[in-house]
């Protein structure tokens, strides 16, 4: 039989089959696809076939089809280990948040930089907009003023008021959407405000420490009944995005306004660092460039894992 992973717990997977049929389905001893190595073989959004087991109402996973992309991610605790968040996925949605919790640019780019790498589109959801007050406004307007110029879709709304969604609904139409962020940026109240019907559970931010509770213990796929059908992929709060197996002569092809460059530079080999006549070092300098996007590319380049010492809204 064949179907869809809906839902992944690490050693149990929902599969839906083509009838609508859910399955709980295990693997049986290793599973492993070829090239990755990561701390869950079968993930959510992958078309897998299955068998079901004798005198039971439970199957076992035999294959899985080929991803058209995934979004994967190394842990930052665990740098050894990759977590593969989703597949087959047509949109990623990165709620971004000022405050409470607060988003910062070099997570933007880590996640906008694996979804170039793997071909998915993704747009930013800047949440919580009745929240701000001036200064937080001015940081948001200077935040989509980088990313819209680049040419990312930007969109501002508050899941809570609901403000703005119809625009969202208009994008993940007769699409699977990933939505994705930190803990708290509210990911379950703005699904619950896409599709009421799910009534996903959610959780205030602590105050102290500026961070969201895990409300999504395990990714899970929604089909919501539009026409034509679409899926929401609701993921658990990522605290870290470390990119996993970027090479550095490739790391420019995943930054957009990088690569609209790089033909320029005197170099074909050019990584933008001391090299002279360097075409993304001289927009840097004109401010063509974003200081901050440039900070988070040499972050990724040297190998650098995420932290607070260089997360910032310095443009």
């Amino acid at each position: 039989m064949t179907g869809v992973v809906i839902k992944s717990t690490g050693s149990w997977y929902w599969v839906r089959t083509e009838a609508h049929k859910q399955v709980q389905c295990r693997i049986r001893g290793k599973f492993r696809t070829k090239g990755i190595k990561s701390t869950n073989p079968v993930t959510v959004g992958d078309h897998v076939d299955f068998d079901m087991e004798l005198n039971s109402n439970t199957g076992v996973i035999t294959a899985i089809h080929d991803r058209k992309n995934y979004i994967v991610r190394k842990s930052v605790n665990l740098s050894k280990q990759t977590h593969i968040i989703a597949a087959n996925i047509d949109l990623a949605f990165l709620l971004v948040t000022l405050d409470n919790p607060p988003t910062f640019t070099s997570f933007i780019d880590r996640f906008l930089a694996t979804a170039e790498a793997y071909h998915i589109r993704a747009v930013l959801l800047f949440n919580k907009m009745d929240l701000n007050d001036d200064v937080l406004e001015e940081k948001k307007n200077k935040l989509v003023k980088t990313y819209t110029d680049i040419g990312y879709t930007c969109l501002e709304i508050s899941a809570t008021l609901p403000s703005n969604i119809d625009a969202v609904k208009k994008l993940m139409l007769g699409k699977i959407s990933m939505f994705s962020g930190h803990s708290g940026v509210g990911k379950s109240t703005l699904i619950n405000a896409i599709y009421p019907g799910l009534q996903l559970k959610t959780a205030e931010v602590s105050t102290q420490h500026k961070q969201g509770q895990h409300t999504t213990t395990f990714a899970e796929m929604f089909a919501i009944p539009t026409e034509p059908e679409s899926y929401i992929i609701d993921t658990p709060g990522i605290k870290g995005f470390g990119v996993v197996d970027f090479e550095p002569s490739e790391i420019t092809d995943f930054y957009p306004e990088f690569f609209a460059l790089k033909h320029l530079c005197k170099f074909n080999n050019c990584l933008h660092v001391n090299e002279p006549k360097c075409a993304v070092k001289k927009a840097l300098e004109e401010g063509k460039i974003a200081a901050s996007r440039y900070r988070s590319y040499l972050q990724i380049l040297e190998g650098e894992e995420e932290s607070y010492r260089t997360n910032t809204y310095d443009f």
